[in-house]
């Protein structure tokens, strides 16, 4: 199984936090963003598709 980038880890993040997904699956991955020493925004800005 593949890693994801950390760009496509930050973006499955926004769309997770935007999409109001399953709480455990956002923990999930902010887990893995602390294990990549990445930045976790509560408040993620989002750019309108």
């Amino acid at each position: 199984m593949k890693k994801l980038s950390n760009e496509a880890l930050l973006t499955a993040y926004q769309k997770a936090v935007k999409e109001k997904l399953d709480p455990d699956f956002i923990t999930l991955i902010e887990t893995e963003m602390e294990v990549r020493k990445l930045p976790i925004l509560k408040e993620v800005p989002f750019e309108d598709e």
